[in-house]
Order: structure tokens, then C-alpha cells, then sequence
């Protein structure tokens, strides 16, 4: 996967990257057709998940809402003098962090532990299925609940447009360890990756390893005749999704459950972050959410949902 997918054209510049080709969007039911990424396994492995259940006035009060005052910056892609970055600085300086199977609420009632994996998760391409094949392959029955299952029976299959996707068996991702399996909750190629030492992204769906980062492509046409690929970096909201967004049971971009005291995004996704801009690209990201950081407090334009103080 090149660092930063290109568009070839003005219809490829306007659309999403993997996570909405990947069809990532929430159909009008209100079901979600990705997998997400559980980072909070980045460290340690889980034998065991349980989210504690918010009512429904505690979720509706824990989301801040999707329209608030956000700080932007844009700059050229050092790498690349036709591509300049729009990164909004209120997501990837805020403190939100991934907190599957420890307050995560699922993206569908009652299943608190599928997190966002409810679904499966669509690939971007042929590239995106032919890479995690390969990683698929050294899964094993200690780390993979549903070996058996997707070894014998396939682990991929096809929604009702045809597209392929991660199989979805027994109401979640096929990949997903359900709790209390003794190889550790979540998803398999997570694991897989934590023990051989590898980034998940490496072994992940694209639009797994992405979220909660989305990343647009909008040619801009300059009053000087110029054109520039604008590479937009934000956050993955509800709006995201598509109009089913709105129908998730809950989601946490915006969610004052998942924003605590760690490091900011910009730092705790810094492998996926190089992964989408490019090393000159995140770098230069870096020193500018740095400098945000160091300002006079407070914060213009902080995000909701973070810690106050």
C-alpha cells in the first residue's frame, strides 16, 4: 500500500479514501459494514472483555454532538509539490483513544463487545484482500477462535452488491475473538500482529487500521490556472458513515468516555498516520501540533468531548 494513495482523476480526488471505497459506510438500517481497529490491545493482549452498559440517556449525553468550532491547517506535502495536507488540528491534538472492551458501547445494541467489528470489514481493493491473505495464512487455532470455521468454510464473502468483505459469522467479524477465549479478545490479526511484533496495520483491512482517521482527496483549481490534490485528514464521525451514521447505537469519535488523559492522536496513531501522509508529511504534521500544543492556553478550537483542564 503506497503511503499516500494518489487520485487519478477528478472523480477518484472527490471521493474517500479506502475506508468509504471500502463501502465503510452504515447502511439506512442502521448497520455498519467495517471493522474498526482495537487499538486499546496495542500494548497488551485481552482475555477477557466487558464494557459496562450505558443507558440511553447516559450515551446520548456522553456524544458532544458533530458541529462544533474545529482549528485547521493546511501545508504542502513536502514529498510531493502537487499535494498539500488539510488536517484538522482540533481531532489530532484531542485525547481520544480507543477504549474497546473497557467502556466501548458497539456500534449495535446489545453487542457491546463486537466494538465496531460488528459487520466485517470491506476491502479496499484486490491489493487490500490479496495482503491480508497473506496474514490470514499464519493464523493459528490459538490465536483465531473461528480457525476451524474460516479455514474450512472461508473466511470472505460477498454483501448484496457483489463487494467482498471479511465474512461476518455469528453475528460479528469472523476474525473477531469473542470474550473469554484464552488466545485474547478481539480481532485475530490484531493479536497477530501485537505477537509478532508488527504494527497492525500491517496485517489489518485497510479500512480497519484507518478509523477513526478519515482521509479525502479533492482536486483544488488555483486562480492562477494551478491545480493542487488537497489530502484531507479528520476525523471519522458519525456524518462519516453515511446518512445511517446517525442510526449507530453509539460511536465514540465525539464521546467524552473515550477522551481521557493520554497521549493525542497525533501521537497514539502516529504509525497509521505515516502509513496514510507519508514520513515528510506526518513529520511536518508533528511540529505543527506541537506548536498548537505549546501555545498560550487555552486551546482555540478545542474538542468537546476532551478532559477540561
Amino acid at each position: 500500500m503506497p503511503k499516500t494513495k494518489k487520485a487519478k482523476n477528478e472523480q477518484a480526488a472527490t471521493a474517500s479514501d479506502a475506508s468509504s471505497r471500502a463501502k465503510s459506510q452504515v447502511k439506512s438500517s442502521g448497520q455498519a459494514s467495517v471493522q474498526s481497529s482495537a487499538d486499546s490491545q496495542k500494548t497488551q493482549l485481552m482475555t477477557e472483555v466487558k464494557s459496562p452498559k450505558m443507558s440511553k440517556k447516559a450515551r446520548a449525553a456522553d456524544e458532544k454532538g458533530l458541529d462544533f468550532a474545529r482549528a485547521w491547517v493546511e501545508f504542502p506535502d513536502p514529498a510531493d509539490d502537487e499535494q498539500v495536507f488539510r488536517c484538522d488540528l482540533t481531532w489530532l491534538t484531542s485525547r481520544w483513544n480507543c477504549i474497546f472492551g473497557s467502556g466501548c458501547q458497539g456500534i449495535q445494541a446489545g453487542r457491546a463487545d463486537d466494538g465496531c467489528c460488528t459487520l466485517g470489514a470491506h476491502f479496499s481493493d484486490e491489493d487490500d484482500e490479496k495482503r491480508v491473505a497473506g496474514h490470514v495464512a499464519r493464523l493459528t487455532p490459538e490465536i483465531w477462535q473461528f480457525h476451524d470455521e474460516g479455514t474450512e468454510h472461508g473466511w470472505i464473502s460477498e454483501d448484496e452488491d457483489g463487494d467482498r468483505q471479511t465474512r461476518p459469522y455469528q453475528g460479528s467479524c469472523i476474525f473477531q475473538n469473542r470474550p473469554g477465549f484464552a488466545g485474547g479478545a478481539g480481532c485475530s490479526l490484531h493479536i497477530l500482529a501485537i505477537k509478532e511484533g508488527r504494527e497492525p496495520l500491517e496485517t489489518k483491512p485497510d479500512v480497519c487500521w484507518q478509523l477513526p482517521v478519515r482521509r479525502t482527496y479533492e482536486w483544488i483549481d488555483r486562480p492562477d490556472d494551478t491545480r493542487v490534490l488537497q489530502v484531507s485528514i479528520g476525523e471519522y464521525d458519525r456524518r462519516g458513515w453515511g446518512p445511517g451514521g446517525h442510526d449507530l447505537h453509539w460511536w465514540c469519535t465525539s464521546a467524552t468516555s473515550a477522551h481521557g488523559a493520554g497521549d493525542p492522536v497525533y501521537v497514539s496513531y502516529g504509525p497509521e498516520l505515516t502509513e496514510m501522509m507519508g514520513k515528510a508529511g506526518y513529520d511536518r504534521l508533528v511540529e505543527l501540533c506541537e506548536e498548537r500544543l505549546a501555545s498560550q492556553l487555552p486551546l482555540l478550537a478545542p474538542h468537546p468531548a476532551d478532559p477540561v483542564g
